[in-house]
Parts: C-alpha cells; structure tokens; sequence
C-alpha cells in the first residue's frame, strides 16, 4: 500500500511500499469521481504528467484538506496503487 505525502513545498509524493506488518501511519481518503480520461495514475504521478489533468485538483484539495486536519498522509485510489 502506498499513500501521498503532503510536502511543506506545497507538493505531494509517493511513499514506499507499506508491507503487511508495517506500522501505517493515520491518513485521509479522497472519495470522488473522475471525469474521463483526467483521473490521475500511479503512472502519470510516477513519469511527473498528472498535473496536466483536471483530475490533479482532486488531489490538491486532499493534501489541502488533510493538512487542515492535521494529517500528513493521504490516499487517493487511482494514483496510490499500481
């Protein structure tokens, strides 16, 4: 399981790869529906072109709101797995 990571930069990353023992730490879950072909895949996140789909706002407004809810961590289902 990988989740984002909000950054003091403004921006967001990939974590590693959670393995099934791992402590995972508390994170938010963006619930939403996409407009086609603008979700944003673990590719795009990965290869850096997810910021060109409408899609991306999706996920700005997750890391937004989990850094008001004091959450460092963040999931969104079509980016975070592979």
């Amino acid at each position: 399981m990988r989740l984002l990571q909000r950054r003091d930069t403004g921006e967001s990353s990939l974590t590693k790869d959670f393995v099934r023992d791992e402590v995972i730490p508390l994170y938010a879950i963006l619930s939403h529906t996409w407009e086609d072909s603008q979700e944003v895949t673990f590719r795009d996140l990965m290869d850096g072109t997810g910021k060109s789909k409408t899609g991306y706002d999706k996920i700005r407004f997750c890391r937004q709101q989990a850094e008001r809810d004091g959450l460092q961590y963040f999931w969104v289902d079509t980016c975070c797995v592979n």
